[in-house]
């Protein structure tokens, strides 16, 4: 896989044996349903001892679990059987088209190797490859702990592209047949149906390449976002899996040390497998991740909340009510008045309402009621950013308090109901300004925005050997 300007190589790809029940294989990514074990409990009797992705990932619903060690080794452990009994299988340098049928449409994807050479997370980056959000240090470990002795690695990972002409992903679908068709199944725990196709015809490969490289010219890259020759070409954007993507870049510096340039240049271990997919697919549907505390006194928080906002300048209220009917038409009378704008959507109800960027409200609820945060004169521009700020120095000073990201309103309104617990609902982000807001303000608030619900995040599938 040879380096290129573009970040961007053909990878050999490994697939189940046709002896292998793809609904049993496939998995959705491990940092899904984090707070129901109920989901994994299910998973598990589903699969059983059958070959499947559950057996060389980790769940991190379990990263608290006493059998931390045992879980990892085993992981291990399970690749390298797989490869000694035949249940993976190569199949020749090629790209690989994925449809995959959601309720939203069928969203469709490219899996290829993106070159970690031309990946920084670090503040301020101007690599092809870009996190979207901040990268977490801390969740690194656990993730590096599994990578760093792993044969192979199966990616949950989602990379973007702004290509509104549709002119990479979108014309693959006239080049190809049946006769290229490689999986057509359904996945389990309603994920929808997924149906992927070699690509491995040179002409169908270079074309896709050229027209990357269109997207990456640097004078139409200046003129498409209105920035000068300071801001470095943006390309490729994370979409799901920033952290993961992090490990192999951070497993990846540690290999490289003790490899000459010559081996530096085609080592496996310096490529991730990713699924690109088009920012502007009609089904790709950006989602808010919303936040529920746990262990935590609504009334502490909210005084909290108080004193935070006041020491940085920030103006803070809140609005208690008995119901959710009440907090919402409240919430939608705050919306409608003369302070409301074109930037924002809320979904948490049927019929999304516009908000002011100068005053973040943020719908909470606990057990037994409902609230909702007015923040005027926010530091951050996004709702997520506004809150997570906070959030993150309260579990600073109470370190018996925990905290989740939720994909969908109605965990986060189950679990945030729940004696003990506080949950936060935020705002839907318009994905046709995510690449113009990273280029020309940085990352994102960590957990701004999820594509999609948790059902139809990616699903384990397609693997790659990452040691010679």
């Amino acid at each position: 896989m040879p380096e290129n300007k573009i970040g961007i190589a053909v990878p050999e790809i490994l697939l189940p044996s046709s002896r292998v029940d793809m609904s049993k294989w496939a998995v959705v990514a491990c940092d899904q349903y984090t707070s129901q074990p109920s989901y994994w409990n299910a998973v598990e009797e589903f699969v059983g001892d059958s070959p499947s992705t559950l057996h060389i990932i980790y769940p991190e619903v379990y990263l608290e679990a006493d059998d931390k060690e045992r879980r990892i080794s085993s992981i291990s452990q399970t690749m390298r059987r797989y490869l000694d009994e035949g249940v993976l299988k190569p199949i020749p340098p090629s790209f690989i088209y994925v449809e995959r049928t959601l309720c939203t449409g069928v969203r469709r994807g490219l899996m290829a190797a993106l070159d970690l050479e031309e990946y920084d997370y670090s503040e301020g980056s101007q690599s092809i490859i870009r996190a979207t959000e901040g990268t977490v240090l801390d969740r690194l470990p656990p993730r590096i702990a599994i990578r760093q002795d792993a044969v192979l690695e199966t990616p949950h990972i989602m990379v973007l592209i702004d290509d509104p002409e549709k002119i990479v992903i979108e014309p693959i679908a006239k080049n190809i047949s049946e006769a290229d068709k490689l999986y057509d199944f359904d996945l389990m725990m309603e994920g929808g149906h997924i149906a992927g196709y070699q690509v491995a015809n040179p002409d169908e490969i270079n074309r896709i390449i050229d027209a990357l490289a269109k997207l990456a010219d640097p004078r139409a890259f200046q003129n498409k976002y209105g920035v000068g020759e300071d801001k470095g070409v943006l390309l490729y954007a994370m979409g799901d899996g920033n952290h993961s993507f992090a490990t192999a870049k951070a497993c990846w510096d540690k290999i490289k040390e003790r490899l000459s340039e010559d081996e530096i240049k085609n080592h496996p271990a310096r490529f991730a497998l990713v699924e690109l997919v088009n920012v502007h697919d009609d089904s790709l549907v950006f989602e808010p991740i919303h936040r529920v505390l746990f262990n935590v006194d609504t009334r502490h928080v909210l005084k909290s909340m108080h004193s935070y906002y006041a020491s940085t300048g920030q103006d803070f209220e809140y609005e208690a009510f008995d119901t959710k009917q009440e907090m919402e038409l409240r919430f939608e009378s705050l919306l409608s008045n003369s302070m409301c704008n074109e930037r924002n959507t809320y979904n948490y109800a049927e019929n999304p309402i516009e908000n002011n960027k100068n005053v973040h409200l943020i719908p909470y609820m606990f057990a037994g009621g409902w609230g909702i945060l007015k923040i005027s004169r926010p530091k951050s521009n996004l709702e997520a950013g506004t809150l997570q700020a906070f959030l993150d120095e309260y579990l600073k000073e109470n370190k018996n308090v925990g905290i989740d990201y939720i994909h969908g309103e109605d965990v986060t309104i189950e679990l945030g109901s729940k004696a003990g617990n506080m949950g936060f609902l935020l705002p839907i982000m318009n994905k046709n300004d995510l690449f113009k807001t990273v280029i020309k303000d940085g990352v994102l608030p960590r957990k701004t925005f999820s594509m999609g619900e948790a059902h139809e995040k990616r699903f384990y599938l397609e693997c790659r050997m990452i040691v010679k």
